[in-house]
């Protein structure tokens, strides 16, 4: 009998001692929950989308968007700015430099130059972001008429494509190219039904910058 008092009483110790402990918060306790940042649905990816790469001699045109950097400074970097309709754009510190009609190579030489009478040997990077100033155009019975960008090589069928396709009343057989050159119109006929019948390939012009593509 004296046995079982004995253990009876240690049980009850024990016991105590659990629940003291527990509510003098000596339990461990639990690791915080950390829970990394989940998109939207839908939303906006923070990398912005890849630019088409541009032909080597590209000349930088009006409304070009472009990032001028220098390496490590800051404060004379520029991440965009728009060619104004005078062929020039604003730089920090350099103020004012000719832009349209150059390449980005030959615009980066000379905002060197400009950039060497503030620091010794600038590095500088000139990136074309957005090329507004190439574009051709698109009018009549199509999917959807208007300016389209040209970032590299585009033929009639493939802007006709960009655009939707033809439209419901159009005249396929009577396509025309217009482009100017020296002052001069030029025209160019297109039969659309000859191209996708492998006829005549040599209608699906190349266009260049400018051209009026009509649809009627």
């Amino acid at each position: 009998m004296v046995v079982f008092r004995y253990v009876a009483v240690a049980l009850v110790a024990l016991g105590s001692a659990q629940m003291a402990a527990a509510q003098s918060g000596a339990a461990t306790p639990p690791k915080p929950q950390v829970s990394l940042p989940v998109a939207a649905a839908g939303a906006k990816s923070p990398l912005p989308p890849p630019v088409a790469a541009l032909p080597s001699d590209y000349m930088i045109g009006v409304d070009d968007v472009l990032s001028i950097s220098f390496w490590r400074d800051a404060d004379m970097s520029v991440d965009s700015v728009v060619v104004r309709p005078d062929g020039k754009i604003s730089l920090p510190i350099i103020n004012e430099m000719q832009a349209a009609g150059l390449t980005p190579d030959q615009l980066r030489v000379n905002v060197a130059e400009a950039a060497a009478k503030y620091k010794d040997d600038p590095l500088v990077n000139v990136v074309v972001k957005q090329s507004n100033s190439r574009r051709v155009f698109l009018i009549g019975e199509v999917g959807k008429a208007g300016p389209y960008p040209l970032s590299g090589r585009l033929t009639v069928m493939q802007l006709l494509a960009l655009a939707g396709g033809l439209g419901e009343y159009a005249h396929p057989e009577d396509i025309v190219v217009i482009r100017t050159e020296n002052g001069v119109d030029r025209r160019f006929k297109v039969n659309f039904n000859d191209i996708r019948k492998g006829k005549n390939l040599k209608q699906n012009v190349e266009l260049k910058v400018g051209d009026v593509v009509v649809v009627p």
